[in-house]
């Protein structure tokens, strides 16, 4: 993933289905992994409405490698 910001300067954000397409996991398990705590961190934009930032995505990834 790569480090974008939109047009008015804020962070990219993505769906759960945008993640997990990426992590090539489905949107369940992430929504899973979410719910435990394992998962990306999410921003939520309303109580059902989680998006995340790719620069939470990139850092979970990040840790989980090491």
């Amino acid at each position: 993933m790569s480090n974008e910001s939109n047009v008015a300067g804020f962070p990219r954000l993505l769906t759960t289905e945008q993640v997990a397409q990426a992590l090539q996991v489905s949107p369940s398990t992430l929504c899973r992994w979410r719910q435990s705590g394992r998962g990306p961190r999410a921003t939520w934009l309303t109580p059902s409405c989680p998006r995340y930032r790719q620069d939470d995505v990139d850092a979970w990834l990040m840790a989980a490698a090491a």
